[in-house]
């Protein structure tokens, strides 16, 4: 039993069996029945007199998309109080202007100081006009609005409750929007300290308890409690260590300290809590979040409804491992500890882990069979993704040698001095290599990511966040399990974590407090939903592979098959693979064009053909719709070039500045090629796929970029790292430095330390 205002009541009502709420964000999706209230600091202006007109409609237009996907939406809505207050304003003014200009005969107005205005009054004076404004708001998306207006006898009286029951459950069945709000020009004044005071109460606190109360009532499956916060913080919010939490559960409240109330009313966060706890316990979803912020209050109750991390998610599902917020956090105090290592100790894990990777190659082997017969099972791969989650004993020796060459090319990558200067005497500046931070790593189908990347990331001394892809669930489970072994030889064990909770990735990329850089290594869609989903933080990658190989008149008979033949097809799903094949204009109906078609015939490769190729064919293959596709299978485009000019030019016009290639003997038009092809890696009679860390020397990669600024190209330790500046001095002040002072700078270019030949 809990009591609201002075009177029990039971706390699930016997018209509804116990319900089980939502464990997760990502079900909300599926939420029929939703309740959204509003709170006053939502639905009215700054100044507390009159609506937020634009808000209002925004929330409109957002619960009629969401009505008009069959789902059933309620509005629990303050404001009539706001709006009452304008309109007596106005009346009052009006009335002391016209009492006052006749008393003493001028028109000049003094000063009319206005009463205060009881609140129960304004009330009256504002609920026909805050209905007829959402009935003309709804109106524009052809849904019918109805208001009910509610006491606390209502819900305690049960001929009264049954009667508001049916009616709520009519409306919905006739797709009416039910807009809810307690009848304030009636109810009595406020009790404080009152557990879950409510509809009593002509503040915030009186639809918090109205809005839980009904959304019990009526089943509905997620509550919306909109204010003007970002959700429920562990300290109040504006305090320098207060923090959002993302999902409260049951039981928590002792960790939270809760601070002042709403600007309008006498609610507070507390009050919501409650209420949104006794929701949850009638089988309620939960979802308190920020209804005022102009960034996001255009579409959060649409971001709630679809899963998205908005406020805070109420829930009695606790998960057993930690959220991934506490792993970046763990990640970031383990990347530090693993940056405070001496180089030799940093090797020491990342030699361990290549070991791992050959001792424990049967268990690897087998969780990856799952992956594949669970794949192939459901279907959901395409045989070059198939391909790439597939793992084998030389895949994995591959995979060893090259942590072996990052360990041994790693000793001296964190700390190193690139330049130092003496700025005045006994004056030094130093600038030295340091980790990023915490970077977040997001791959699809590629089990084998997991080491490289954490190899790169423990001999760059970064803390390291892995979203792996469902798909390869087992695999990245196991290698992340041998990562945490090798890390443990030296006690950073959290520095790498793999995130295996329902986080959609745009929800990670939101966590612009707690990640320094996100890669991203899958298709070329992934890669542009990250980038257009990272919010303040950088992301590295490039979003499409559209490689060309440009045969040059000039081009060796003999290179040129060998060439094309690797770069399409020793790995076609690959980033680095040939997409368009150029060819020099001079070059068709030769001999040399004829083995390539030859060639690509064998190897069952499809040809398009480019718009100038297909002019010059009576039958020509299927004509490309469009010159900028990266077919990652065994595909590729012909298009037909008059010189190197114009194959550099239709390069910066088409290409992605991966990779480009030119196959020619003539070293003059080579150079030419090398020198204005701008993209991240350019050839010379060499395999586009010869664009990858390993084969670089790098050890391995954490993707390929194709910024133009930090990294480019196959990104290895390097790519991995940022400078900071050390000034060591003894007692110097900038005043010693002006016109009359002592000191003179010198700026003097000092040598730097030996690098470690090993």
């Amino acid at each position: 039993i809990r009591c609201w205002s002075n009177i029990p009541f039971i706390t699930v009502p016997l018209s509804r069996a116990h319900g089980k709420s939502f464990a997760h964000r990502s079900e909300l999706k599926h939420a029929k029945r939703i309740v959204v209230k509003l709170g006053s600091a939502v639905v009215t202006r700054g100044d507390e007199c009159g609506l937020a007109l634009g808000r209002l409609a925004s929330i409109v237009e957002q619960v009629s998309m969401l009505q008009n996907q069959g789902r059933e939406m309620m509005i629990v809505t303050s404001g009539a109080v706001a709006f009452g207050k304008q309109r007596l304003r106005h009346e009052i003014l009006l009335s002391q202007s016209v009492r006052q200009a006749l008393h003493s005969g001028q028109s000049q107005l003094k000063d009319m100081a206005i009463p205060v205005l009881e609140a129960r009054a304004c009330a009256a004076a504002g609920q026909s006009g805050l209905m007829a404004l959402y009935e003309a708001m709804f109106t524009q998306y052809s849904i019918c609005a109805a208001q009910i207006l509610v006491t606390n006898l209502d819900f305690h009286d049960e001929q009264k409750r049954r009667n508001l029951n049916g009616t709520l459950h009519e409306l919905l069945r006739m797709n009416i929007v039910p807009i809810i709000n307690t009848n304030d020009a009636v109810v009595p004044p406020p009790e404080p300290n009152s557990d879950l005071q409510g509809v009593n109460v002509i503040s915030v606190k009186d639809n918090d308890s109205l809005a839980a109360r009904l959304a019990v009532e009526m089943k509905t499956d997620l509550l919306i409690v909109l204010s003007d916060v970002e959700g429920l913080f562990d300290n109040p919010p504006g305090s320098d260590d207060a923090k959002l939490i993302d999902i409260f559960y049951p039981g928590d409240q002792q960790s939270v300290t809760f601070g002042t109330k709403s600007r309008v009313g006498m609610g507070g966060m507390e009050a919501k809590v409650k209420a949104a706890l006794w929701a949850l316990q009638g089988g309620t979803s939960v979802v308190i979040a920020n209804g005022t912020h102009p960034k996001i209050s255009g579409h959060v109750i649409t971001d709630i409804v679809e899963g998205k991390k908005v406020g805070t998610f109420f829930s009695e599902v606790k998960p057993a491992g930690p959220t991934v917020e506490q792993q970046a956090e763990m990640a970031r105090a383990g990347g530090r500890t693993l940056a405070a290592l001496q180089p030799e100790q940093r090797a020491e894990v990342i030699y361990r882990l290549a070991d791992l990777l050959t001792d424990q190659r049967e268990e690897i082997l087998l969780a990856n069979k799952k992956d594949l017969e669970e794949a192939e099972n459901k279907g959901r791969l395409a045989l070059p993704l198939l391909k790439r989650l597939s793992l084998s004993t030389s895949k994995l020796n591959s995979l060893a040698i090259g942590l072996r060459q990052i360990a041994a090319s790693s000793q001296d990558s964190v700390g190193r001095v690139i330049r130092r200067t003496r700025i005045a005497k006994d004056l030094d500046l130093e600038q030295v290599t340091v980790p990023i931070g915490v970077l977040l790593v997001i791959f699809e189908s590629r089990p084998d990511c997991l080491p490289q990347v954490s190899a790169l990331a423990i001999a760059s001394g970064n803390g390291l966040l892995l979203k792996g892809g469902k798909e390869a669930a087992h695999s990245n489970q196991i290698l992340h399990h041998l990562t945490q072994e090798a890390l443990s030889i030296h006690g950073v064990r959290d520095a790498v974590q793999l995130v295996n909770t329902r986080e959609e990735v745009e929800d990670l990329c939101r966590l612009d407090k707690l990640i320094d850089l996100i890669i991203p290594r899958g298709s070329s869609q992934l890669v542009r939903n990250i980038q257009k989903a990272a919010k303040g933080i950088p992301v590295m990658g490039h979003s499409e592979g559209i490689c060309h190989v440009y045969v040059d008149t000039d081009a060796s008979v003999e290179k040129v098959t060998r060439i094309i033949r690797d770069s399409k097809c020793e790995y076609p799903a690959a980033c680095n693979a040939l997409e368009t094949l150029l060819i020099h204009r001079d070059l068709l109906r030769t001999p040399l064009f004829d083995q390539i078609i030859d060639m690509l015939r064998v190897e069952q490769v499809k040809i398009h053909a480019g718009p100038k190729f297909a002019s010059y064919l009576t039958f020509s293959p299927s004509e490309v719709k469009s010159l900028r596709i990266e077919y990652g299978d065994l595909e590729c485009c012909i298009e037909v070039v008059d010189s190197v000019q114009e194959a550099v030019e239709h390069i910066h016009k088409y290409g992605s500045s991966h990779t480009d290639v030119i196959i020619t003997e003539n070293e003059k038009t080579a150079e030419f090629f090398l020198q204005h092809v701008d993209s991240a890696c350019v050839f010379w009679n060499a395999s586009t796929r010869f664009s990858d860390g390993y084969r670089f020397g790098l050890g391995a990669e954490v993707g390929i970029s194709t910024s133009r600024i930090h990294a480019r190209g196959p990104v290895g330790i390097e790519g991995l790292l940022t400078t900071k500046w050390l000034l060591r001095g003894d007692n110097h002040v900038v005043s010693d430095f002006s016109e009359h002072g002592s000191m003179k700078y010198l700026h003097e270019s000092l040598p730097l330390p030996q690098r470690n030949a090993n």
